[in-house]
């Protein structure tokens, strides 16, 4: 008893978390199989598991991997772009003072609608979809670590000067430990912000991935599949945010005491 005891507690949150999720897809099939809900509006777990094992098996796999590779090239960019131009930006005043505004004005404006413009610009392949993914996660990236910077604390600046500090040892020993919660942070919403970027790519010009079956789907009326594409995505996005969870774990030495 004991021993279930400290099971219980040591997995305490997995636990409750799988309980509500269980509770949940449960009432979620009871509903439409007693008439209360249109199974054609919301479906059930069962067919939308019978439908996404059909999707599989019909080739679903290369419209993950179009829609993964997209959104891995436009992450790859967007952080190391976001980064670099959030330490540059928060670092130098001047920088700051010229390209702040711009970065201000950019993050407020609706996205979406300068999605049309990639297109545009780049074509329905590849590159555009890139650039979706791009233009939805290099502002929170940024923003982030230009605060960080820039709230860096002035006593631990103005001490590492006295003792002699040069910039890189600065950067290496105070801006950099500093930035590594923020930028943590930054990835989480970037995260979401990417994958809106994938679809909504996709939805308006593409000839595959998941929002390309999304758009098809919803526009035959199949109510199934526009769930099973929806959950690949959301079980995407959740899984790494998890991941960034992990890695961010391995930096909590690095945290202000």
């Amino acid at each position: 008893m004991k021993r279930v005891f400290r099971f219980f507690e040591q997995n305490q949150n997995f636990l409750i978390g799988f309980i509500s999720v269980s509770i949940a897809l449960f009432i979620w099939e009871l509903l439409p199989s007693k008439g209360i809900i249109d199974p054609f509006f919301s479906s059930s777990p069962s067919r939308i598991l019978s439908t996404g094992l059909e999707m599989f098996a019909n080739g679903f796999w290369h419209d993950i991997q179009v829609s993964f590779l997209e959104f891995f090239w436009g992450m790859l960019i967007a952080a190391f772009v976001g980064i670099g131009v959030g330490l540059l930006i928060g670092w130098n005043k001047t920088l700051h003072a010229i390209i702040e505004p711009f970065l201000t004005m950019l993050n407020a404006a609706p996205r979406v609608a300068l999605i049309p413009l990639l297109i545009l610009w780049l074509g329905i392949g590849l590159q555009s979809k890139i650039a979706a993914v791009v233009l939805g996660a290099f502002f929170p990236l940024a923003i982030s670590v230009m605060k960080s910077v820039r709230t860096l604390d002035d006593t631990l600046l103005q001490c590492a000067r006295s003792f002699g500090a040069n910039d890189a040892q600065v950067f290496r020993t105070l801006i950099l430990p500093n930035s590594v919660p923020f930028i943590m942070a930054g990835l989480h919403i970037a995260i979401g912000r990417g994958l809106v970027g994938v679809v909504i790519g996709e939805l308006l010009a593409s000839r595959a991935g998941v929002g390309h079956v999304m758009a098809i789907a919803s526009s035959t009326f199949q109510t199934d599949k526009l769930y099973v594409a929806l959950i690949v995505l959301t079980s995407f996005g959740y899984g790494l945010t998890k991941l960034v969870e992990v890695i961010e774990s391995h930096f909590n030495s690095w945290r202000s005491q």
